[in-house]
């Protein structure tokens, strides 16, 4: 059973992470499996690789910044503050900044990220 807890946001956790973003991991433990969550910062002009998760359901909540979000079976989309983006799982996916500031979003991922689990086109 999931304890009540409190996590505080710590900025110096940031890593750049291979798929050619900034993440935070704001939750993701054994202790909470059914959900993870990171905040993921896009510098201006950069896209992420294309890439999907097996067995996990990532969602974007955009927080700033402006995105064009490409998935598998979407058409491309603009997308800013406010907007959720529903990725299935084993979905190809990227996102390009195509705005001046950094585009901060939040991926929530059920069950929680693990790596393991990731896949890229650039790995092929």
């Amino acid at each position: 059973m999931t304890q009540a807890t409190i996590i505080n946001f710590d900025q110096t956790r940031e890593y750049y992470f291979k798929e050619g973003c900034f993440i935070n991991e704001l939750s993701n433990s054994e202790a909470d499996p059914d959900v993870s969550i990171a905040q993921a910062r896009v510098s201006p002009g950069v896209t992420t690789q294309w890439h999907k998760l097996k067995n996990t359901v990532e969602r974007y909540i955009i927080l700033g910044g402006e995105g064009l979000v490409e998935v598998e079976g979407l058409s491309s989309s603009k997308v800013a503050a406010g907007d959720v983006v529903i990725i299935p799982e084993q979905h190809w996916q990227r996102i390009t900044n195509i705005g001046t500031v950094d585009l901060i979003f939040h991926a929530i991922c059920s069950p929680r990220f693990e790596e393991e689990n990731y896949e890229s086109k650039e790995d092929d």
